[in-house]
């Protein structure tokens, strides 16, 4: 499997951090170059080594921060 090249360009915040140190981020990345996304997924301290994510475009940011307004929680 060919190597994935990222930046994260700005750490919006953090949602939950677990017992080994592993934190559910929200971020702006760049993969492999291209414009950044919006990239929700777990990443080991240091962001060495991340879990399986979400990426969304700002449209879908919008729409998502747009659904979760609408639910009762």
């Amino acid at each position: 499997m060919a190597d994935i090249k990222y930046e994260i360009v700005q750490k919006i915040g953090v949602l939950s951090t677990s017992a080994s140190g592993w934190a559910k981020e929200l971020n702006l990345v760049s993969w492999n170059d291209r414009d950044p996304k919006y990239d929700l997924r777990d990443w080991s301290s240091e962001n060495k080594q991340m879990g399986k994510g979400v990426t969304l475009s700002r449209e879908e940011l919008k729409a998502l921060r747009d659904l979760l307004i609408g639910i009762e929680l």
